[in-house]
């Protein structure tokens, strides 16, 4: 028997039978990937360089789908780390595996009482389910079911039922100090529009002003129905209003609006998160020409009552893509913890973790990433780009896999992708955060062959990566 001996290893090589020699050679290059000793290609050293990034800050895998041989590339692959929004993907995996993409959220709507005419006397309930998707449509479409009832005044109030998420307090700015940043928003169990404001901007030349709309309208909200055009690029449009956002009841704009600008819509995370929903019912109400004689509240559906009717949600299916095309954390958070109420009765994020864990081990294999949130908006969550290509790698043998591969964007065309100058036909999910970015997904090879591509940077320079995934990606396509 052949010993090889540390430091020997080219010597004792030169001396054995060619078939064994490449025997050797390829465990040892295994070893070499499994341990992030494997070269990268040349385009992507160099895009490291001149982004001055350095190897170690990266991890790699490319491998054939749907095929457990060698992967193409590994570069320090078993290394565990933050994987910003690619965390994403373990949760709408897991979503659509455990719930189905046909799975959809009903919000019920009770009343207790009784009507008289036009009048409603009693209390009118909206119980949260958990709906990552009850926009400003969607509520409109509710109220005016109501009033399809023969309802137009409620003599009483309108109570909602916030209870199924059990969430411990949340301040938006606790992550980056942005607190009006819609990504920023908390889950909710009656979660409307994200809890963020829309407001268009629709310029009148004429009148030498631009129209201020505000959607949902919030009720004892005042904003300014207008602002004065002026010069300026448009570009920066968000700079030149001079907004003042931190009082909740007045909305001001201390500036003017580009000339140069076609209409805009900003949207914007409301000042008082905890209000926005009592305001949001309330506002779109009257707006529908609604009475209310008493308050919009917080409070639990008796238990002996039975919905009127249900507004039904889009399905999973929809939802994920809307996750993962434009990386909404709230959204996805809310599906995180819509596991928990599935399958556990009740949501918590501690609760949704061990949902997602065991789902894991039964399902994928292997020790679960490190998860405190769903959407991976965290300093602290974990994986490694080996335990998410195999992830990738089971999701393409599920019966799931259509529809999960469709929420993915797409290399320059859609979602969070648009803007990647890779010309390769891929689907990749994306993830940054201030020093994490990463893409994980699948490449179209040259001759037909697709691959799934796990790449993650950990770095305080990882916004200057983008070059380096691309030129991954276009790698991965040339196979």
């Amino acid at each position: 028997m052949t010993t090889i001996k540390p430091g020997r290893v080219d010597h004792t090589i030169s001396h054995m039978p060619a078939r064994l020699v490449c025997g050797v050679m390829l465990i040892l290059g295994l070893l070499g990937a499994a341990h992030g000793q494997s070269s990268l290609p040349p385009a992507v050293e160099d895009a490291l360089q001149r982004a001055k990034l350095p190897r170690d800050a990266l991890s790699v895998v490319v491998l054939p789908v749907g095929a457990p041989g060698t992967p193409r590339l590994q570069h320090m692959a078993e290394v565990a780390r933050n994987p910003a929004s690619l965390m994403k993907l373990v949760t709408t995996s897991a979503a659509l595996d455990l719930l189905g993409p046909a799975f959809t959220w009903r919000t019920p709507v009770y009343l207790d009482g009784q009507l008289r005419g036009d009048v409603w006397h009693g209390q009118v309930y909206l119980q949260g389910s958990g709906d990552p998707k009850l926009g400003v449509e969607q509520l409109w479409l509710l109220l005016r079911r109501l009033q399809g009832m023969g309802i137009r005044k409620i003599q009483g109030d309108m109570v909602l039922d916030r209870s199924l998420f059990s969430l411990p307090p949340h301040d938006p700015a606790s992550f980056d100090g942005e607190p009006l940043r819609s990504y920023n928003a908390a889950p909710d169990a009656l979660l409307l529009n994200f809890k963020s404001l829309l407001i268009q901007f629709v310029p009148d030349p004429a009148h030498k002003v631009a129209r201020v709309h505000l959607e949902p309208p919030l009720a004892g909200v005042q904003v300014q129905s207008s602002v004065p055009l002026m010069g300026g690029d448009c570009a920066d449009y968000r700079a030149s209003l001079k907004p003042e956002f931190g009082h909740p009841l007045n909305i001001r704009f201390l500036g003017g609006f580009p000339a140069s600008c076609n209409d805009k819509l900003w949207p914007v995370a409301y000042a008082d998160p905890e209000q926005f929903a009592a305001r949001a019912v309330l506002g779109m109400w009257q707006q529908l020409g609604g009475q209310l004689s008493g308050s919009v509240r917080e409070g639990p559906v008796p238990t002996a009552l039975k919905p009127v009717f249900v507004a039904e949600s889009a399905t999973l299916g929809e939802v994920v893509r809307d996750i993962n095309k434009f990386s909404n954390n709230v959204m996805a958070e809310q599906l995180f913890l819509t596991l928990a109420a599935q399958q556990r009765g009740q949501a918590t994020p501690a609760l949704a973790k061990e949902v997602v864990d065991a789902w894991w081990r039964e399902r994928v294999g292997g020790e679960p990433p490190l998860m405190d949130k769903g959407s991976g908006l965290s300093r602290a969550s974990r994986i490694s780009a080996q335990a998410l290509a195999h992830l990738l790698q089971w999701d393409w043998s599920q019966a799931f896999m259509p529809e999960l591969i469709a929420s993915l964007p797409l290399t320059g065309v859609d979602g969070t992708m648009k803007r990647s100058k890779s010309s390769a036909h891929a689907h990749l999910k994306t993830g940054s955060l201030r020093d994490a970015m990463g893409i994980a997904g699948y490449v179209d090879g040259q001759n037909g062959q697709r691959f799934v591509l796990v790449a993650m940077l950990n770095h305080p320079n990882a916004n200057q990566a983008r070059p380096v995934m691309d030129a991954l990606i276009d790698w991965t396509a040339g196979r």
